[in-house]
């Protein structure tokens, strides 16, 4: 798979890596991306993240973080809103930024706290979707390549074409493939990739 240099390859647990080197930059997440490069364009010091599990958010704000000396409070949204408030203060006066990554946003995420909610109206919200065709390849690719498999074209397609994008059914899927492969010692092939969904219910036989 190509790379451009401003690409990375999106981060799951399999193998475990902490940088960069794991996150594809597609369409559904190239805003979040882009919003992490531009700190000096943030009408304040903090913003929320938001996204699918397992999108690769976590990472991002790591990777962020790092390069800015920021932090970062996962599951903002369900942390007590008076830290919030002094963290969210605390990074104005620094001018180290932070990072909220959250489920929901305003006005799904409900604030009690009027000063809190009054802050969290003016801080920008980077969102990633879940992932369109080509991103959603790219991750089976990408997956398949840490267990050092090639999926072949005509099996990528097969599987992008009945199975929900989403980046835990690329996990799923490519778990479930391999298992099936290994146990039934056969090679990466259409037949093997349609079997072994048959096989995990994942798709009608």
């Amino acid at each position: 798979m190509s790379r451009h240099a401003d690409q990375i390859a999106l981060p799951l647990d399999w193998p475990q890596v902490e940088d960069d080197s794991r996150f594809i930059v597609g369409n559904a997440n190239r805003e979040a991306f882009d919003h992490f490069q531009k700190l000096s364009l943030w009408p304040v010091k903090a913003t929320l993240l938001t996204g699918p599990p397992r999108s690769g958010r976590s990472l991002l704000a790591r990777s962020f973080a790092h390069r800015t000396e920021g932090r970062i409070i996962d599951r903002a949204d369900t942390q007590d809103e008076e830290m919030l408030f002094h963290a969210w203060n605390a990074a104005q006066d620094s001018g180290k930024p932070l990072v909220m990554i959250v489920d929901e946003v305003p006005p799904a995420w409900d604030i009690a706290l009027p000063d809190l909610r009054t802050r969290l109206a003016v801080t920008p919200i980077a969102r990633i979707a879940q992932p369109d065709d080509e991103l959603f390849r790219a991750i089976i690719t990408l997956l398949f390549a840490d267990r050092g498999l090639h999926i072949p074209d005509e099996a990528l397609k097969f599987i992008s074409s009945r199975i929900e994008r989403s980046y835990w059914a690329a996990e799923r899927v490519v778990e479930g493939i391999d298992r099936f492969a290994i146990a039934e010692r056969a090679r990466l092939t259409l037949p093997t990739v349609r079997r072994a969904l048959i096989d995990a219910g994942m798709i009608d036989g």
